[in-house]
């Protein structure tokens, strides 16, 4: 996957990384620029099992996925196209560990134009989609899941506190972290 993705973004243009999780507050990799987005056709959610970063086998956690659906508000990041490669190979280690996420190219508004970026997106059919979950499940993962990045709350936590900062509003994503102070 990491082949073909390569080939399909060409090397011959800066290469543009979509954030919608983890990626707005922790890239892991250095950057030209960075603008706010929003993508059409895909949403957040949390809705991925974590059984390594954000929860355990016995005691899973989630993460961010990007469904098909709706739209996502975001940050996307331009990589000089001569560090493109490299940059995309170290982020491959980082989101690609368990091959659990679709990279895909998609189109992205921005204010000073459109552009073409790539977004690590989940599949309905994957083993890791939760699928719809209660507000009772929701509860027990945020007390219970922790990984060897952290509990899944303090994830979600800081990636709202983090969309805030930028003046993106998700309001699904508040209404689950209520859940978690009742």
């Amino acid at each position: 996957m990491l082949h073909r993705t390569l080939q399909e973004w060409g090397g011959h243009e800066d290469m543009w990384i979509f954030g919608y999780g983890s990626l707005i507050w922790r890239p892991d990799f250095d950057y030209a620029e960075r603008r706010l987005a929003l993508v059409h056709g895909w949403h957040r959610a949390l809705k991925m099992w974590s059984r390594i970063n954000r929860g355990t086998p016995e005691r899973p956690g989630l993460v961010f996925g990007m469904l098909s659906g709706g739209s996502c508000r975001g940050v996307v990041f331009r990589i000089p196209r001569h560090e493109g490669a490299a940059v995309l190979e170290r982020l491959w280690g980082r989101e690609m560990v368990t091959a659990v996420y679709d990279p895909r190219w998609v189109p992205c508004q921005t204010p000073q134009g459109p552009v073409r970026a790539l977004a690590f997106t989940l599949s309905r059919k994957s083993p890791s989609h939760t699928g719809v979950l209660t507000e009772a499940e929701y509860r027990r993962i945020f007390e219970e899941a922790q990984g060897i990045y952290g509990t899944t709350l303090d994830y979600a936590h800081r990636t709202l506190e983090e969309l805030r900062r930028h003046n993106i509003r998700d309001r699904h994503l508040e209404k689950l972290l209520k859940l978690a102070g009742r």
